[in-house]
């Protein structure tokens, strides 16, 4: 089974990157399965169901998120519709939406980071408890863990290494260089790497964040322009197995 995962898709610029691009890449590829990052498509903050839609309709499968998906309210009641749209598995009992969809031979989950993110439950007794309790289990599992701390993005997947088929970070938005397969099968990357301007300060408009950080006061930030970086990983899996065979990066740009 192959596998793509998109970063971060930053507001229209990351919508058209991934219309634009995605097409080829599942006939390249021949991908069975494409999973995105979607908190920031709307403007840069949140999701809508029009812009989830325009990614369906893209190529996409499967969108997942983090803290910013409550950002556009008008999402909060397709999280329980038919549209393959995950939050983080972590938030508390009785919160909209779900944390994993099984798509296929394949079982995406959402999990969201507590270093410097917020007071959410656990996301190591989250995915142990989903593990333990869901059967039958798709032989392919594949994480997005939506955190800040590489130390946290490291810990969760040694933590799961073995039990999922891959782990890939996402919310910083600058891809890293240490895509790998960890010892017992599971392929990990820190971060993809995000779906947005290359000149920008993580997708958002360079002067208007930097008048944030000169001055402190809290203004909305305008998402940047020009040329596009596409950020993704390709994850080629055992399918009877589940265990991860490759792990590789791809880097298009557009415009």
């Amino acid at each position: 089974m192959l596998i793509l995962a998109v970063g971060d898709i930053i507001g229209r610029p990351g919508r058209q990157a991934v219309n634009e691009l995605l097409p080829d890449l599942r006939q390249q590829y021949g991908l069975d399965l494409v999973m995105a990052n979607a908190e920031n498509t709307a403007g840069g903050l949140g999701l809508t169901s029009t812009t989830a839609k325009e990614l369906l309709n893209a190529g996409v499968d499967v969108l997942t998120s983090g803290n910013h998906i409550w950002a556009q309210k008008e999402i909060i009641p397709y999280l329980e519709g038919e549209m393959p749209i995950l939050r983080p598995l972590n938030y508390p009992p009785g919160v909209p939406g779900r944390g994993y969809i099984v798509n296929s031979q394949a079982m995406v989950v959402n999990l969201i980071g507590r270093t410097f993110m917020g007071d959410f439950d656990c996301p190591f007794r989250a995915m142990d408890k989903l593990l333990a309790e869901l059967e039958p289990k798709p032989p392919v599992i594949i994480v997005d863990f939506h955190a800040e701390a590489t130390s946290e993005k490291m810990a969760m997947g040694r933590y799961l290494d073995g039990r999922v088929s891959a782990v890939l970070g996402t919310h910083t938005h600058v891809g890293t260089i240490d895509a790998q397969l960890l010892p017992q099968g599971t392929a990990y990357v820190t971060d993809i790497g995000m779906t947005g301007p290359i000149d920008s300060v993580i997708g958002d408009d360079t002067e208007t964040v930097l008048q944030r950080f000169l001055t402190i006061i809290p203004h909305h930030l305008s998402v940047g322009k020009g040329k596009v970086m596409f950020n993704a990983i390709l994850v080629r899996i055992d399918d009877d197995s589940g265990r991860a065979i490759s792990i590789d990066r791809i880097y298009r740009e557009v415009g």
